[in-house]
């Protein structure tokens, strides 16, 4: 799948001053979404940041230097830090500690990324995806965002005024944005929200001052070390149970953002380095911020919509963007200015960030054609939505089998997976068909031909 894609190879050659720049653009380019996770969730925004530039960095030197993604908090696994945190906050833990239970579920989840990786590199990607396809994966990512938008509006009711202005800012800067406005309607967003919360005076600046410049931006309280001083090993299984399932939806979504940065490359990245490299690459930098009480990583469609506005290819540039990401981390006085932001900002972007999660789904059904007129197919993608929602919001947030609670989304994914593939298709029904009804193989391949 080679293109004739046309780019810079090598920003050096465009001077240290403009080298910089390029790296500064990335690091916007990301940083809207990548602080709003920690925001949203509860986590530490400067862990965040340290371990998104890490992980890219990680990301980087596992694939050969050659992919020029940069890999920062994901959306996918929302659900499931909402989910465990709720269920730890019921059982009496404090909603800190029970992130960090739900950050032991996400390093647990790394396991399938080294599993997927290894069966790509032994058996091919063609047959190890087959037992993955939209119409289980497509649902799923549906379920995701559905799933997320009760909170979203939580938020947005402590001030509507607020979210409005933030969702009105990212709509036009992103339809009628140009250049790096268009790469940055979150940040946008959130800045011009935050802005006019300042004016209107609901937020309280006085803690500001307290905060120091500079400092560690990891906190031993806030890491898996804190888990397992007194672990309570029934929460430990429910929230690897919980959030595991999750990881085939990001899986999928490593695949998809692979594809569309070799596309605008116009270089074959998951035959070299090779699709279980990358996939290792998010595997292994998900796992080392999971540990530490960071978001869990993923590569991210935003740089690479600037890779394709500056046609400046070279994984160097990202690199460099990754190095900022982890300077700024060390600066306690910006993660508090972070942290303050009115939670109505928060979820007037968050609306619009969960509606996208689903409009993803929805495009990769559509994409892929997934043929809604077989009953099979609309059974699997109605199980999967029904119980991933029915369960988030009828059983406040999972069903209980014995001491284990487990969250609709991990149900909905075990379900889809089984039915698709026990369920038969169009195509093999008939191919039993023409089999009973062939008197010879050559008989059976004709009138397999013929259809």
């Amino acid at each position: 799948m080679e293109s004739q894609t046309q780019g810079i190879t090598d920003a050096t050659k465009l001077g240290k001053p403009k080298f910089l720049i390029l790296g500064i653009q990335h690091l916007f380019a990301m940083f809207g979404a990548t602080v709003l996770v920690p925001l949203i969730t509860g986590l530490d925004v400067s862990t965040t940041l340290l371990f998104a530039g890490i992980g890219t960095l990680l990301f980087h030197l596992v694939s050969k230097m050659q992919v020029p993604a940069f890999l920062g908090s994901s959306f996918a696994f929302l659900g499931g830090y909402a989910s465990v945190k709720q269920m730890g906050v019921e059982q009496g833990l404090t909603e800190e500690m029970a992130l960090n239970y739900a950050c032991i579920g996400v390093a647990a989840a790394t396991a399938l990324y080294f599993v997927m990786a290894f069966l790509l590199k032994m058996f091919g990607t063609e047959k190890v995806m087959k037992f993955f396809p939209p119409v289980v994966t497509g649902p799923m990512v549906i379920a995701i965002g559905l799933t997320l938008s009760g909170s979203a509006i939580t938020n947005c009711s402590q001030n509507w005024l607020l979210a409005v202005v933030a969702i009105v800012i990212v709509i036009c800067t992103s339809i009628w944005g140009r250049g790096i406005v268009k790469i940055v309607p979150i940040l946008l967003g959130v800045l011009g929200s935050y802005i006019l919360a300042v004016v209107m005076g609901e937020v309280d600046f006085s803690s500001l001052s307290e905060v120091a410049w500079v400092g560690l931006p990891v906190h031993t309280d806030r890491t898996v070390v804190a888990v397992m001083q007194d672990p309570n090993y029934q929460m430990i299984i429910t929230a690897i149970i919980g959030i595991f399932p999750i990881a085939f939806a990001t899986i999928m979504e490593h695949i998809g953002d692979i594809c569309a940065i070799q596309s605008t490359v116009g270089k074959n990245f998951i035959k070299n380095p090779g699709l279980h490299r990358t996939l290792s690459g998010d595997g292994l930098a998900t796992l080392l911020a999971s540990l530490f009480g960071a978001p869990a990583n993923t590569t991210y469609g935003e740089n690479t919509g600037v890779l394709n506005i500056t046609k400046v290819f070279d994984p160097a540039v990202i690199r460099l963007a990754a190095c900022f990401a982890i300077l700024l981390s060390f600066c306690p006085k910006f993660a508090c200015l972070i942290g303050l932001m009115p939670a109505a900002t928060i979820g007037g972007v968050s609306l619009i960030l969960y509606g996208m999660i689903s409009a993803v789904g929805v495009r990769n059904l559509v994409e892929s054609s997934v043929d809604f007129s077989s009953s099979r197919n609309v059974f699997v993608a109605a199980l999967i939505l029904v119980i991933s929602i029915g369960v988030q919001y009828g059983t406040r947030g999972g069903v209980e089998i014995g001491p284990i609670t487990i969250s609709g989304l991990a149900l909905a994914a075990v379900v889809g997976i089984f039915l698709n593939a026990v369920l038969p298709s169009k195509l093999g029904m008939k191919i039993k068909s023409y089999q009973g009804k062939a008197k010879s193989d050559e008989k059976f391949h004709e009138m397999l031909n013929e259809e």
